[in-house]
């Protein structure tokens, strides 16, 4: 079995080309644009794994032939960053979209199954658990980045309909988590950059209290690896949340190792009022499997920066 990996230096992908667990793969293509410059993702690779890289865009027409080669597309390429998003519509509309249809008509072509990633941020506001059967006004993305993946959602179901090639889709809350080629504009990513380096934490005005689903790096890759390996491509979406918790449950997870730590609040073009929590019942009975810890990951954080800040309680790491 071969598989291409689009978008595979950045947080999720570097991670996910050093875990890979499926024994039948054969070759893996990892395409990027390097629009991030993310080279040090491709320091150290498994040399157990036959590894082919493209530095190329998902647009190129040198994917058909990737893909033809391919069973399996993780498909982890977009422009991720739900607030500067909201400045490059027109990149989020090349890459989201028009990329997107690009590669699922071509998965469709050559009957390759493909993993799309898509977000917890489609759903809106909600006093209970949102599951994956919302509709209507619980499905209120607030930024264009949030929008293209709704809109990835129905371009695959659409295509699979008229087309019948095989998906799955993963709703991952926001991801944090270590990982060589890792992304600093999330909540718990940034605030650990900031924590350690002596920085204010910067927090969204009204977001302080607010609730959201957010995904461990580790069950994460977890969670791409179950849909591989139990080729789990049966057009169904799943939510992956290791946990829902407040700004202020984050910010004091790091107190507990930082105690210094304080708060400036920001504003942000992305409406931020929205509150709920994201049920992963459908997933655990699926058979994925939750191991993530927002502790063990904020100690990891400060483990990793522990010498840039004297200030680092180091007596509870």
């Amino acid at each position: 079995m071969n598989i291409c990996i689009t978008g595979a230096l950045g947080h999720i992908g570097s991670s996910l080309i050093r875990n890979l667990s499926a024994s039948s793969v054969n070759k893996i293509y990892l395409v990027d644009n390097m629009y991030k410059q993310r080279y040090c993702s491709l320091f150290d690779l498994p040399k157990k794994s036959h590894f082919i890289f493209y530095q190329i865009d998902i647009l190129s027409p040198k994917m058909e032939k990737i893909i033809k080669d391919c069973q399996i597309v993780i498909h982890l390429a977009a422009i991720s960053d739900a607030e500067s998003s909201m400045k490059e519509q027109k990149e989020v509309n090349r890459v989201n979209k028009k990329g997107l249809k690009y590669i699922v008509n071509l998965c469709a072509k050559y009957n390759c199954s493909i993993f799309f990633p898509s977000t917890t941020s489609v759903y809106g506001s909600s006093s209970k658990l949102v599951d994956e059967t919302a509709k209507g006004k619980n499905l209120q993305p607030q930024s264009p980045y949030a929008e293209s993946k709704l809109y990835g959602e129905r371009l695959l179901k659409l295509v699979s309909q008229k087309q019948g090639f095989r998906y799955v889709i993963l709703r991952f809350g926001t991801i944090f988590g270590y990982s060589i080629g890792m992304r600093f504009n999330t909540a718990v990513n940034k605030f650990g950059f900031q924590a350690t380096s002596n920085q204010n934490i910067t927090v969204w005005k009204t977001a302080y209290d607010q609730k959201r689903p957010y995904c461990d790096l580790i069950d994460c890759i977890s969670a791409i690896n179950h849909v591989i390996n139990s080729n789990l491509f049966d057009n169904q979406i799943y939510n992956i949340v290791t946990i829902n918790v407040t700004v202020k449950d984050i910010v004091d997870a790091f107190k507990k190792y930082i105690p210094s730590v304080k708060i400036s609040y920001v504003n942000s073009p992305i409406m931020n009022k929205l509150s709920y929590g994201a049920s992963n019942a459908k997933s655990i009975k699926k058979g994925f499997v939750y191991k993530g810890s927002l502790d063990k990951s904020v100690k990891e954080y400060i483990k990793k920066l522990e010498n840039i800040n004297y200030k680092v309680d180091k007596k509870n790491l």
